[in-house]
């Protein structure tokens, strides 16, 4: 079960003891490094893939009370479960970007066109 889990922390590149600010900056740096406007088409499927699992672990990582499951090593539902959850309108501070991703539902799709 644990060895199927993914390390949340270590997609982010973040230590466990980080804090939310060092979270929040470690996953707009990575979210900006694969924004559709930065990867050449071919790597496009692959950058949205990263990006959909980064996005999940910084869900988990920004909501406490997520998190605290998480580390306890409870099973912790990001937005694979099909409900919304808080999507990208809910991160704090807003997205780092415009354009690029649609908008609203639990499918972090790019927009290509």
């Amino acid at each position: 079960q644990m060895s199927k889990r993914k390390d949340y922390y270590k997609m982010l590149g973040v230590k466990r003891n980080a804090n939310e600010k060092e979270i929040k900056k470690a996953f707009r740096k990575l979210a900006l490094k694969l924004h559709p406007d930065k990867v050449p088409e071919s790597e496009r499927d692959e950058a949205e893939k990263q990006f959909r699992e980064i996005g999940e672990a910084y869900e988990v990582l920004s909501d406490p009370e997520s998190r605290g499951k998480y580390d306890r090593g409870e099973d912790v539902q990001a937005n694979q479960g099909g409900h919304p959850g808080r999507g990208f309108h809910g991160f704090p501070g807003g997205f780092p970007f415009g354009g690029g991703f649609q908008q609203g539902g639990a499918s972090f799709r790019f927009e290509f066109r």
